[in-house]
């Protein structure tokens, strides 16, 4: 991962770390995902520095992976 800034024993991660996590949404979906409360909010350090919580991030993905269980699909019969 990219050099990430911690801080309160926080770990923050970059948009560089979001797409090594695999994460690769454009940041306009990201804000539509963000407002729709179905990403972690960013956390916004100066005009344009963003970044989001490690932990949040980490617990969307697992979030993701348990809602396979669930999913179907349109074509599955």
């Amino acid at each position: 991962m990219a050099e990430s800034v911690t801080s309160t024993n926080k770990i923050l991660l970059s948009r560089d770390d979001l797409k090594e996590l695999g994460i690769w949404q454009s940041n306009s979906t990201l804000i539509r995902l963000e407002q729709a409360g179905r990403f972690p909010v960013r956390i916004r350090l100066s005009g344009a520095c963003v970044c989001w919580d490690r932990e949040e991030v980490l617990s969307w993905i697992e979030a993701r992976k348990a809602e396979r269980a669930s999913w179907t699909y349109a074509d599955a019969r």
